[in-house]
């Protein structure tokens, strides 16, 4: 579930972006300058650029911060992978989306060491 505040947001964007599309509608049938037809086009692009990055970054964290729970809870404090864990936990409200891509996939790789790792201590 996105949070509300969010979904707001969102809704506002994406009411904003369809009222520019309507305007690009209207200039073609007023045979607008090609210009600023272009133009509208761009802001409409950047808009649902904006919005779209907003929700992934919010899908994103969320999932990053579930994985990086889950491995601190899976650390025992000496399973190798303590001071990686510490950085991403205290680094994590920093990150870009960029970056919570890339922490993601490597979050995921120590996750699987510490399952190898909790297995053999069993």
């Amino acid at each position: 579930m996105l949070p509300s505040d969010l979904t707001k947001d969102i809704k506002t964007r994406l009411s904003t972006i369809r009222g520019q599309v309507d305007g690009i509608i209207k200039m073609l049938e007023n045979e607008q300058d090609p210009e600023k037809i272009i133009t509208q086009f761009k802001a409409v692009e950047s808009g649902l650029d904006t919005t779209h990055n907003l929700l992934l970054d919010e899908v994103y964290r969320k999932a990053l911060a579930i994985k990086i729970v889950e491995a601190a809870n899976a650390c025992p404090g000496n399973c190798g992978n303590e001071e990686k864990i510490e950085f991403l936990r205290t680094e994590f409200p920093q990150f870009k989306l960029d970056d919570i891509v890339h922490k993601l996939k490597e979050i995921n790789r120590i996750n699987d060491r510490l399952a190898e790792y909790n297995k053999k201590e069993s």
